[in-house]
């Protein structure tokens, strides 16, 4: 009997030539959710080949193709559901060593006096590579299969990805003081340049971009000069913009304008400008978001975490703004688990407006997939249909708290990264029975724990 409501698909679609399986997954038996908005399909299965989705059918279709018995890898997914990967929007990875360092401060307090100083003295090379490798671990174990992430020393990130397995927006920091790997100020757009120089086009499942860190710690002709590079270099752009009100009032008293209308003011605004937290804007701030066609990306918990107030996500999507979902890092977050991230962004929404509908559950899961994918430019990802790319995510549906399971909003409000089982990134199975097949893991908490040796309070 199969474990969910019954629904089928259209009759079997390929993608591309005739298959042959000397590299691909079929996955069987499964329950099946195609896109966000999608009926769920019992008695599903999916045909990988190579890094694509080349067919997908339920037990209504006849499999016709002989070579699926020959696939590489065939998993029954009896009690299972089969969805797209989840895609966190923003993070900074490497910042699982300070993960739990320095809780329960606010936002200024928390950057300038504990994190900045840690950064300072802390990060280097062999830190960014481990320690964004740890966060790869929880967010492949957490069903998510591609990051957007920002920070110093980013191409010993982006190798972390590649060795990971994950797929990556890998953007490099830009600030006006000295950074980690960028002792002269002076230097910070150079040095973004070589990093784009070494990735770009290096590996398909790395994107390189970049990341100004702030308006207030980046001058004006800095932002310039770093969105312009993004613009010849058609690559993404990332600026945490109007966290809180105290950089409102940083931004206002010299100013006398928003973070967004500087923004706005120094030509920065485009649909390839990513404008991260986004919590303190008022109606010019978002009519100027809308006309522009900038992206925002919401970091719910952590803006819960710092108080930082909550962002009008709901009215953002009502203008038709692009609003994506991110975790931020660990320090402000703690968790990397984007079904966490769904639940609360949903929630919030509701208590915000004070409205149960302000933002359902099928919206945020679109936020947490198709929506993020098309923020950051990842093409064909987001969703299971054939010829998108084969990042996708099994989910061990036998536990009393998803029984029983009538639709997709029980991912977000009741699902949790640990039930995810299996994953596949790009063709390639990374997880399987919640194991990491790319790398492992127990010799990177080792390297990690080694790192926060060096810091207070951290147990040995």
């Amino acid at each position: 009997m199969p474990l969910f409501l019954t629904s089928t698909l259209s009759p079997i679609t390929l993608a591309g030539p005739p298959v042959t399986m000397t590299d691909s997954i079929l996955i069987h038996n499964c329950t099946l959710l195609t896109t966000p908005d999608a009926p769920l399909i019992a008695d599903g299965w999916l045909l990988t080949r190579g890094d694509t989705i080349a067919a997908i059918g339920s037990a209504a279709d006849t499999m016709p193709l002989p070579e699926t018995t020959r696939a590489t890898i065939i998993i029954d997914g009896q009690g299972k559901l089969l969805a797209p990967g989840l895609i966190n929007a923003h993070n900074h990875c490497a910042m699982t060593l300070f993960r739990g360092m320095a809780d329960d401060l606010e936002l200024a307090t928390w950057l300038t006096e504990h994190i900045f100083p840690a950064e300072a003295t802390h990060v280097n090379t062999e830190m960014v590579y481990h320690c964004s490798k740890l966060a790869a671990a929880e967010m492949i174990l957490s069903g998510t299969t591609s990051v957007a992430d920002g920070y110093f020393f980013e191409g010993e990130a982006a190798q972390a990805f590649v060795d990971s397995g994950m797929r990556a927006v890998a953007a490099h920091g830009v600030i006006d003081f000295s950074a980690p790997g960028v002792p002269d100020p002076a230097g910070n757009l150079e040095a973004v340049a070589t990093f784009l120089d070494r990735w770009q086009g290096r590996n398909p499942r790395i994107t390189p971009a970049i990341f100004a860190h702030s308006p207030y710690t980046c001058f004006a002709q800095t932002l310039q000069g770093a969105k312009q590079m993004a613009t010849e270099r058609q690559v993404p752009f990332f600026i945490h913009v109007a966290e809180s009100s105290q950089e409102l009032e940083m931004i206002r008293k010299p100013l006398g304008t928003s973070p967004i209308r500087h923004l706005a003011a120094l030509g920065l605004l485009d649909p390839q400008t990513i404008c991260i937290h986004c919590v303190w804007l008022d109606d010019e701030d978002l009519s100027l978001l809308a006309k522009h066609q900038a992206a925002v990306v919401i970091c719910p918990q952590s803006h819960l975490k710092l108080a930082s107030g909550l962002a009008q996500a709901s009215a953002m999507i009502e203008r038709g703004i692009r609003v994506g979902l991110g975790t931020d890092g660990c320090a402000s977050n703690n968790s990397l688990d984007m079904f966490r991230e769904m639940d609360i962004f949903s929630k919030t929404q509701k208590l915000r407006t004070l409205e149960p509908t302000s933002l359902s559950a099928r919206e945020a899961l679109r936020c947490a997939t198709l929506t993020n994918a098309e923020i950051l430019g990842l093409e064909k990802t987001g969703q299971l249909i054939p010829g998108y790319t084969a990042d996708l995510i099994l989910l061990d549906m036998h536990q009393p708290h998803l029984t029983p399971c009538y639709n997709q909003d029980l991912l977000v409000y009741s699902a949790r990264g640990a039930d995810v089982q299996s994953v596949i990134i790009d063709g390639r199975l990374v997880m399987r029975d919640k194991k990491i097949l790319s790398f492992d893991v127990d010799d990177t908490m080792r390297e990690v724990r080694r790192l926060a040796e060096q810091l207070p309070g951290a147990l040995h």
